[in-house]
């Protein structure tokens, strides 16, 4: 029982379920327009929507979906208010309790325009058959699909054909329809509908051979020379008319009138070398209309060797005198009259004869070294030959100069991106004028002219750059050779303040400081320099400004105090001051009185001491001895020693011969000193033991000069003032003197002179005999600085 009832409520599931799926697929409305599905562009109507069901009911519009205010028609009708409808809209009525809505879509349009303007022509395929064309005005877009006829009715001789329709797609405007040759009148017009209305055009009668036009020819490519082009044309049917066009480049077509057919070909003339072409040609009956221009084909003509000569200017090179750097423009295409492929330049002195170089068909410019007295000439060269040349003689620079006449100001006008200069209009006997510009500072690199003829005297130049700088010159040529010229400076079309700062560096001198600065690049200046200013600033943040013109690189601050500083730069143009760069500390250091002061305070103690020593007699034999060493040039008088007179014993000359020391001091004399001893007696002082019995010299070669003790200083002393002779060597001799004295004496010395060197200073024997020469004493005092005695 219970298996019964459950299979049962499993039936009674399955049939509610499909029971709901079947009315959802139903469709609970019905929705109309009252103007229908196409309606007049801009027209007002309604819509409505009747349900089959009391459910809640809605219309939406548009996409996406937007509900709609409805009005109660009745109660199983609503209706919505279109006003003015411009687009195409689709709109839908809908029930809650169904999701199958129904929907209606409303195009508007217009109803189509009376077709006009009816045109049709007559191609002649062959010598049976050919073919009209016709092509109208449908007026308007009708925003609609419509159905467009082409009817035409033919006449042959006295009979008339029934008319015949043929379909039109909406979108063309043209039609076609074959015809044979015996056809001689045919009536067309054009019918259009669609679902708003329909139109017919006017009827157009038309006799064929007024109509009629040959089919278009066909060009085969041409075969050309230098000056003319062969063109065979294919054409179907022979023509009694034939016409060709010609043009080079973006020129505009011009019709060949001297162009000659023969044999089916045409030959046009008159064409210039090296140029690419362009060719079209038509033809016509006696009788019709022209054909269509076929499709254009192109050729070149052959080269020619340039006729022209090239346009020179030339730039001297300041920092080589005698220097050109020579400069020509590319020729243009018909000038050319073929593919330059290299540039021949020939230098010619009268002194070293001439010099040919090839250069390649990029360059643009010439350097000439040493051009001092020569004749520059260049030519352009293509396959078939050389361009006339064209010169420049450098001395004819010049005599340019030595007849330089004086010119006005040239009057300089900026705008846009253009410039233009205007002077003063030669007189009558000028030949030619020429403008030159160039970047300021870049006359080699980036020279630009042009030429004028004799009687302008204004020029517009394009070929510059915003914000940058030019300079450049007017010269006028008279048939005289004398020449007028002009420089202008601080030219540019647009102009900025800089956007960066000159690089700079300081060197610091005494109370000054000198500033050099390199140039601002060239996208950085934003114009023409004006001029630089250096700021400074010092420590207790005072700052003083130094305006430099911009022709400086180098400027000099002087007369300041010491301090520290901080410095920076800017540039400037018309239009402002650029940034300030980075900035350099550095600092200022003077001479001080304090240290004058204490020069003067350590220098007097010793001042001092020294004076004190001066009046010792042992410290000034010291020092008498030393600068009697260093003083060389003053050199004691060999004769009146005891030396010699000990070393003489008959009656002569003696010859000394000396070897310079190599101190810096001593200087060799030219020519020797001779100097005449006289031999004097004995002393009676000395005994006859005290003389040396077997040898003339002493055994050293080194000579005692200074004064043993006070007491013989004293006496040496009083000698002097008696005209008595000096003793430059010890006037005790070895066999009187005591033991002790001599230790006395042997221990002063090393007391007050042992600072002296202990070697000899006599670098070779002595000579005696003959006159005394200076040249022969060598007394090095080199080693005076030595612990040793002489």
């Amino acid at each position: 029982m219970m298996a019964t009832l459950s299979h049962t409520w499993t039936i009674l599931t399955a049939v509610t379920v499909l029971s709901v799926q079947l009315c959802k697929g139903q469709k609970c409305c019905e929705i109309k327009s009252s103007a229908g599905y196409v309606v007049l562009l801009g027209s007002s109507f309604r819509v409505y929507c009747t349900f089959t069901s009391d459910s809640k009911r809605y219309i939406y519009s548009g996409d996406p979906r937007t509900p709609q205010r409805h009005k109660e028609f009745n109660s199983t009708t609503i209706y919505y208010e279109v006003v003015n409808i411009t687009e195409k809209k689709t709109f839908s009525c809908e029930c809650d309790r169904y999701a199958e809505p129904c929907g209606l879509d409303i195009s508007p349009g217009y109803p189509p325009e009376r077709p006009k303007n009816i045109s049709c022509t007559y191609e002649v395929k062959n010598n049976e058959s050919g073919v009209v064309f016709c092509s109208w005005d449908r007026g308007r877009d009708t925003l609609l699909k419509n159905d467009l006829k082409l009817w035409r009715r033919i006449v042959y001789k006295n009979q008339t054909d029934t008319p015949v329709e043929y379909s039109v797609s909406s979108d063309l405007r043209s039609a076609d329809f074959p015809v044979t040759s015996s056809v001689q009148m045919i009536s067309v017009w054009v019918h259009a509908k669609n679902t708003l209305g329909s139109a017919d055009s006017i009827t157009k009668n038309y006799t064929l051979r007024d109509i009629k036009m040959p089919s278009t020819p066909v060009l085969h490519q041409p075969d050309c020379s230098s000056r003319e082009c062969i063109i065979k044309v294919e054409q179907p049917v022979m023509t009694q008319h034939l016409e060709i066009q010609y043009k080079a480049d973006t020129q505009t077509w011009t019709s060949s009138p001297d162009s000659v057919v023969q044999m089916g070909s045409v030959q046009v003339p008159s064409l210039e070398p090296y140029t690419l072409y362009q060719f079209r040609v038509r033809t016509k009956f006696s009788t019709g209309l022209w054909s269509q221009w076929n499709d254009k084909i192109s050729s070149w003509t052959e080269e020619e060797a340039p006729t022209q000569e090239l346009d020179v200017w030339y730039a001297e090179l300041a920092a080589d005198f005698g220097s050109l750097k020579v400069f020509w423009k590319e020729l243009s295409i018909s000038a050319a009259k073929g593919k330059i492929l290299s540039y021949r330049v020939r230098v010619y002195s009268p002194n070293s004869g001439q010099t040919i170089t090839n250069v390649s068909a990029e360059a643009r410019s010439y350097l000439v070294p040493f051009c001092g007295d020569c004749e520059v000439s260049v030519w352009a060269c293509n396959s078939k030959g050389s361009s006339p040349p064209a010169n420049i003689m450098s001395g004819y620079t010049k005599v340019k100069l030595r007849h330089l006449k004086s010119f006005q100001d040239v009057h300089v006008a900026a705008e846009n991106l253009s410039v233009t200069l205007s002077w003063r209009k030669p007189d009558s006997a000028a030949r030619q004028s020429l403008v030159e510009w160039f970047p300021e500072g870049l006359k080699l690199e980036e020279l630009r002219w042009v030429r004028l003829g004799s009687n302008e005297n204004h020029v517009v130049i394009t070929d510059v750059n915003p914000f940058e700088c030019y300079e450049g010159a007017v010269y006028v040529f008279y048939n005289d050779s004398s020449v007028r010229k002009t420089r202008f400076t601080g030219v540019t079309t647009m102009e900025s303040a800089p956007t960066m700062s000159p690089s700079f560096q300081q060197t610091v001198e005494g109370k000054q400081v000198s500033v050099t600065w390199g140039e601002i690049p060239r996208g950085q200046r934003g114009g023409c320099l004006t001029n630089y200013t250096i700021y400074l600033e010092n420590s207790e943040r005072h700052i003083e400004r130094y305006s430099v013109p911009a022709s400086q690189r180098f400027y000099t601050i002087m007369g300041l105090s010491s301090a520290n500083y901080k410095m920076c730069m800017t540039a400037f143009t018309a239009k402002g001051e650029g940034p300030r760069g980075e900035s350099i500390k550095f600092f200022m250091q003077q001479e001080s009185q304090l240290s004058f002061l204490l020069v003067c305070a350590v220098a007097t103690p010793f001042a001092i001491v020294l004076v004190c020593l001066y009046h010792s007699s042992a410290v000034k034999q010291r020092f008498w001895v030393y600068f009697q060493c260093l003083m060389l040039d003053v050199v004691p008088d060999p004769a009146n020693s005891k030396w010699a007179k000990e070393c003489t014993q008959e009656k002569g000359k003696i010859n000394l011969q000396l070897q310079l020391s190599n101190s810096s001091v001593a200087e060799e004399e030219e020519e020797p000193i001779l100097v005449d001893v006289e031999e004097l007696p004995r002393q009676t002082s000395l005994s006859p033991e005290s003389e040396p019995a077997t040898i003339l010299y002493p055994p050293t070669t080194y000579i005692k000069s200074f004064s043993h003790d006070s007491d013989s200083y004293d006496l040496r002393q009083t000698s002097l003032d008696t005209n008595s002779t000096i003793d430059y060597i010890s006037s005790h001799g070895p066999g009187i003197m005591s033991e002790e004295d001599q230790e006395d004496e042997d221990e002063e010395e090393e007391e007050m002179l042992g600072f002296f060197p202990s070697h000899n200073i006599f670098l070779e024997p002595l000579e005696l005999g003959g006159k005394l020469t200076l040249n022969a004493v060598k007394i090095d005092c080199g080693d005076f600085f030595q612990n040793s005695v002489c």
